[in-house]
């Protein structure tokens, strides 16, 4: 097929996709409004925030985010992965006024996505591309840790406390607690729990497809509302909406946060930098499965999601990324245009009017199960065996990454990520000048690439090759490098498909004098030259 006859099948946006396309949009943003609405509920309550602004935020993504969203297909919401950054924000600014914290982490909220606008604006849709690929996997890893630490004690009913009786916050004091709450576990919400967890856990495996198709958190409802209802569950452990969506949408974010400048500008960063990175890297992600292989504008997406979360602050809602989860099962759901995305808001929005109609019917120990299913994902022990696979210095990257986010906050994990992958750099012996530039000679179809190729100078010779149109036939010369990285041959190899996609051709050259740093022989480990650079002649 010709690229031609391939462009024209490329779903028509606008008024012409919604003719075009209104079944298959409207089945998959039901389909995805059926998986969100749980996690929406959990993921909130789990932040720290009013259940109902999971709701809030996912309605926002949907109804209002979808039409200037630079991406057609990912879903724009809440996010496990801020869970960490979020409920961290309304302790700190709240002092253990849970009311307090979340109008004050509200303000921070609305300032980072004033950022987030001006990272669009000013090109930074590269941003995920910065940092290794090793540091974000162990950032994630941290994450889905600390969701199984916190969630743990939803799911068997408990609240944990110290010994003087104050709340347990940090996740490696969760996660040595839960032991004392297994013995102190209700045994009612706690049976819900493991039985909602079981599902998710398993639903996959289930004999019978046309049943397996059923979203699992649909199932996870269908089992545990009439099983709260037969157990006369504590009403301390269900969802209650107290107020219908009229008495919800109003003003809620304060700025007097800023009067400890230090920590607010800290959860500023994290929320932007953090949500931005996260969401990135899904926009990527659902590109790379886009059955019409379209290229979203990362800037515009960036954009489109800071402005989201300005306007989620001002109602109370939650930061908003495009969620990975959710826009994989829109995709595989059959989804065309971004009208699914504006579907699953509606339905979303409908909900919302109805929700005084739901309240006391929801248990927190399901919702639990379904966030403990995410960080099960994030943290699976399949990444770890990954990362060795690939090299031991990326496994290092990505446990010292854990470590130092779990006993400190995702800023500075992150950070220590980097800084331990600069040091495994140095220590590979990449120039001190090509650390952060990349030495290149550009001719008509070949570059040609010296010193080092590594994440840290990774952005400039990607905006060289962002130039080449994927319609050509273009070389990449790394035998005058003594160094390339994990994260450079991982996005070389994505760009070859890019290329081959569009029906040009990108090819490696040179490394033929190479060897894995790990001896693994491993595609996409780090290699290091076996003898000295070739002269240039």
């Amino acid at each position: 097929m010709s690229q031609t006859t391939k462009k024209s099948l490329v779903p028509e946006d606008g008024i012409k996709g919604l003719k075009s396309h209104f079944v298959s949009d409207l089945s998959a943003g039901f389909l995805v409004f059926l998986i969100a609405l749980p996690l929406s509920l959990g993921i909130a309550k789990a932040s720290e925030f009013p259940p109902i602004m999971g709701l809030i935020t996912a309605m926002i993504g949907g109804v209002l985010v979808s039409w200037i969203s630079g991406s057609v297909l990912t879903i724009k919401g809440p996010a496990a992965g801020l869970i960490m950054i979020v409920a961290g924000s309304v302790h700190d600014f709240g002092n253990g006024d849970a009311q307090l914290g979340w109008h004050l982490a509200l303000g921070a909220l609305m300032v980072s996505g004033v950022l987030q606008v001006l990272f669009g604006l000013i090109r930074m849709g590269s941003l995920a591309d910065f940092f290794p690929l090793s540091a974000v996997h162990g950032m994630l890893a941290a994450i889905g840790i600390t969701i199984i630490a916190k969630q743990s004690h939803v799911l068997l009913g408990v609240n944990p406390v110290d010994i003087a009786g104050n709340p347990i916050t940090h996740p490696i004091d969760l996660l040595m607690a839960i032991p004392k709450s297994i013995q102190l576990a209700d045994v009612n919400a706690a049976s819900i729990g493991v039985l909602s967890l079981i599902v998710v856990l398993f639903w996959v495996y289930f004999p019978i497809n046309a049943v397996r198709k059923i979203p699992q958190p649909l199932v996870v409802l269908m089992i545990a509302i009439p099983l709260a209802a037969a157990l006369s569950l504590s009403k301390a452990h269900l969802i209650h909406f107290d107020q219908d969506l009229k008495h919800t949408i109003a003003w809620n974010e304060r700025f007097d946060g800023i009067e400890r400048p230090w920590l607010f500008m800290k959860y500023v960063l994290l929320f932007a930098v953090v949500g931005s990175l996260e969401s990135l890297l899904t926009v990527k992600a659902i590109d790379a499965i886009d059955p019409h292989k379209r290229k979203s504008n990362a800037n515009k997406d960036l954009m489109a999601v800071g402005f989201g979360n300005v306007v989620s602050a001002v109602l109370g809602g939650l930061p908003m990324i495009a969620e990975v989860a959710r826009s994989s099962a829109n995709v595989n759901n059959g989804a065309k245009t971004r009208w699914s995305n504006f579907y699953h808001g509606l339905f979303m929005l409908v909900f919302l009017i109805l929700d005084l109609q739901f309240s006391d019917l929801i248990p927190f120990s399901a919702l639990a199960a379904m966030l403990i299913g995410v960080g099960i994902k994030l943290a699976s022990p399949k990444e770890f065996g990954r990362m060795a696979k690939i090299g031991p210095e990326q496994l290092l990257v990505f446990c010292v990454t854990i470590v130092a986010t779990l006993c400190t906050d995702l800023l500075i994990g992150i950070v220590v990520g980097v800084l331990v992958k600069l040091f495994s750099q140095w220590i590979l012996g990449v120039p001190l000048h090509n650390v952060f530039r990349v030495s290149v000679i550009k001719e008509k179809s070949l570059l040609t690439v010296f010193g080092a190729a590594v994440f840290s100078n990774w952005l400039g010779l990607k905006k060289i090759l962002d130039a080449v149109p994927r319609t050509h036939c273009y070389k990449v010369d790394l035998s005058y490098c003594n160094v390339v990285d994990h994260t450079v041959m991982n996005n070389l190899l994505h760009l070859e498909k890019e290329f081959a996609d569009e029906g040009g051709s990108l090819s490696v050259i040179g490394l033929d004098d190479f060897v894995s740093v790990s001896q693994s022989n491993h595609r996409l480990s780090t290699r290091t030259k076996v003898h000295k650079p070739k002269q240039n002649s």
